[in-house]
């Protein structure tokens, strides 16, 4: 059994910052990425952010020079620095692990205000 737990979410300005984060725990052996998903009212869930075991970093076109995803891998732990926040940030936000399996968080919802 795997376990992600997510925090950090809330409501804030435009223009303003939120720092997710997602811990991993139980039983996984191995990580080979780790990243955050997105999903508005009425649209498909999307990848925002992925950072690999090897480093390997991805960030959608969106949330390029904005958002920075890092990861604590003695800890297990993802992070997304969302910086200069847009209404259209506004989502649930899904912390994704891909080890021997997918897994997924319970979502924290972010909501950017004008």
């Amino acid at each position: 059994q795997v376990q992600l737990v997510e925090s950090g979410g809330g409501l804030v300005q435009a223009g303003g910052s939120l720092r997710l984060s997602c811990t991993a725990s139980g039983r996984i052996s191995s990580i080979n990425a780790m990243g955050w998903y997105r999903q508005a009212p009425g649209k498909q869930r999307e990848l925002v952010a992925r950072v690999s075991s090897g480093r390997t970093i991805y960030l959608a076109d969106s949330v390029k020079g904005r958002f920075t995803i890092s990861r604590d891998s003695a800890k297990n732990t993802v992070y997304l620095q969302m910086d200069s926040l847009k209404l259209e940030d506004t989502a649930v936000y899904y912390c994704n692990v891909i080890g021997d399996a997918a897994y997924w968080g319970q979502g924290t919802q972010v909501t950017v205000s004008s």
